[in-house]
């Protein structure tokens, strides 16, 4: 919280840094992510109402600002020093660029007196950061602050939101500044400006959709950036419009909604809740994809969408649509350009939508009971070693509608997806699905719970994932963010493994790992940790866990053999069903 008013000190004697950080707090900074650098920054920020939130490494302190994006819809925020520090931040932000989430990263870099003289950690971060975010600038002048703060907003939230880099050299940040200027906008959440798409095209899609014989909705990541979910949900509803989602999309609509077919991809082998609904895909006639990058894992390696189907396309990034399916181009906010189609549809004949909707309920309904039965086997097998199915179906058993699930990328993201339900519409499931790096779980899931506080956050990790973040248990620990960490430890890098070994019909010896004690490594950071080795052990464990309020780890010995319904291993591996 601010002081109630800034020393006297502070105010005559105001610097860079004060300024800087008054300048964050108009565009709704209330927090950052950061270890000690720049420090004149950090230790003005409280006088201008920000916190500090510690991390252990810049790599998941730069996660945790996504995480935090994600849930509050505001600017993450994380800092850190120059040198190998900033380049730290390269894998969050590129993260962070792919799935359009707004960072921005402030990076201290060396006395303007000293550039280009070999200076202790000196490099060019201009160069780093251009690859992996939408705008880099350097503030050499402090009249200039206001001015490049608010640019790094406006890239960050505006159009396709992304990353920002706004780098200070230490010596500028000491500088006395004069009062802040006149501007009082405020940049920091996102979408920035709403834009509709062509009313023309609009009214042409509605068209469409009325008349199509077997209509798909597809929702990408885009509908939770736009906050769209409750838009979708009534096109669904009132337009009689079947709705599938990709990775990034789960939660963009209730999956326990009669017209939800639940994610689809390149996880619909048997075993798969869309397993048998496949054919609702692979033959619609007419697609609308919403926020939908139509990327690789999302469209099977482009197999899956339908080849003579008409798309339309609702994105903000006009570079996105058509990129790999020719579409009628609906360039705008997903919010309001989906209420926009809701009002076009309803002015159609929907008689014949809505007479064939029955059918379409009872096709998703057989096909999702059939899955249920199929999976029953692993979902409830007692024993040991546990099956990750399993542990995902019991944390789906006590998560609220309101609850935030994370996963690390990887097999984590891809049980939660296929063996754990969306409740409501605009429930989030969070998982590094821009770049699909490994071991972000973990601060994903802290700045997801710093975010928000008062909701019930649950992390599942892999042992292989969870390797690159054990340091951030001493975070949990400080921070006493009520956080669940599950980590399934199957011994071996498991996708990398199995996928070898289907491949190549052998693995390489990266894939195997010595035996770890998580649940010691959680008590050694002073937070409750315990292992599971049997599946009828898991639920308690959660329960144990939640009822606690304070961050826990629970270790589950898992069956190295579990691999997710992935269509690539299909006629390589027995069913375990």
């Amino acid at each position: 919280m601010p002081d109630a008013a800034p020393p006297a000190t502070a105010t005559a004697n105001a610097t860079v840094a004060l300024r800087l950080a008054e300048a964050f707090a108009r565009h709704g900074v209330t927090t950052t992510f950061g270890q000690s650098l720049p420090s004149a920054f950090h230790l003005a920020a409280p006088h201008a109402g920000i916190s500090q939130t510690v991390y252990r490494q810049e790599n998941m302190g730069g996660t945790m600002a996504d995480g935090y994006a994600r849930i509050s819809r505001k600017v993450g925020v994380v800092t850190a020093q120059n040198g190998p520090a900033a380049t730290l931040l390269v894998p969050p932000l590129a993260e962070a660029l792919k799935a359009s989430i707004p960072v921005i990263a402030l990076v201290q870099e060396v006395t303007r007196d000293a550039v280009d003289k070999n200076a202790f950690q000196e490099l060019d971060h201009i160069k780093l950061f251009e690859g992996v975010a939408k705008f880099v600038r350097r503030i050499d002048r402090a009249d200039r602050l206001e001015d490049y703060v608010d640019m790094a907003f406006t890239a960050a939230t505006s159009g396709r939101p992304g990353p920002a880099v706004l780098l200070l050299p230490a010596d500028l940040l000491l500088e006395k500044a004069a009062a802040a200027s006149q501007r009082r906008a405020m940049l920091g959440t996102f979408p920035l400006d709403r834009t509709l798409a062509d009313p023309a095209r609009i009214e042409e899609a509605a068209a469409l959709l009325a008349k199509a014989a077997r209509p798909l909705i597809i929702a990408g990541g885009g509908v939770h950036i736009s906050g769209a979910a409750q838009e979708l949900a009534a096109l669904q509803q009132d337009g009689h419009l079947p709705v599938a989602t990709t990775f990034m999309g789960k939660g963009s609509v209730d999956e326990t909604h009669p017209l939800s077919l639940g994610v689809v991809g390149n996880t619909m082998a048997r075993g798969a809740r869309t397993h048998d609904l496949k054919p609702m895909v692979t033959e619609a006639d007419v697609v609308l994809l919403v926020g939908n990058r139509t990327n690789q894992n999302g469209t099977d390696s482009w197999t899956l969408y339908p080849r003579g189907a008409r798309y339309i396309h609702i994105d903000p990034d006009p570079s996105e649509i058509g990129r790999n399916y020719e579409a009628l181009r609906l360039t705008g906010d997903a919010k309001l350009t989906l209420a926009a189609l809701r009002e076009a549809v309803l002015k159609h004949d929907l008689s014949a939508r809505a007479a064939a909707r029955p059918k379409v309920e009872a096709q998703i309904a057989k096909a999702v009971e059939g899955w249920q039965k199929l999976i029953a086997g692993v979902t409830t097998r007692d024993g040991g070693p546990v099956r990750p199915e399993r542990v995902a179906t019991e944390i789906d058993k006590r998560l609220p509608a309101d609850g935030i699930m994370v996963a690390d990328a990887s097999y984590s993201s891809n049980w939660i997806n296929i063996y754990m339900t969306a409740k409501r519409a605009g429930q989030r499931f969070l998982s590094p699905r821009g770049l699909a790096g490994l071991g972000w779980g973990v601060p994903l899931a802290i700045g997801a719970q710093v975010a928000e506080p008062g909701k019930r956050v649950v992390c599942l990790v892999g042992d292989g994932g969870f390797g690159h973040s054990w340091a951030e248990l001493e975070t949990l620990r400080r921070l006493q963010v009520p956080v669940t960490v599950v980590v399934l430890n199957n011994g071996i890098l498991g996708f990398q493994k199995h996928a070898e070994d289907a491949k190549y019909g052998d693995h390489t010896i990266a894939c195997d790992f010595a035996e770890v004690d998580h649940a010691a490594i959680a008590r050694a950071c002073g937070i409750a940790g315990v292992r599971v080795e049997r599946g009828e052990d898991v639920g308690p464990a959660l329960d144990a866990a939640f009822a606690s309020g304070k961050p826990t780890l629970i270790e589950v010995m898992t069956d190295p053999n579990g691999k997710p319904p992935l269509g690539i291993y299909a006629a390589h591996y027995p069913e375990p069903f």
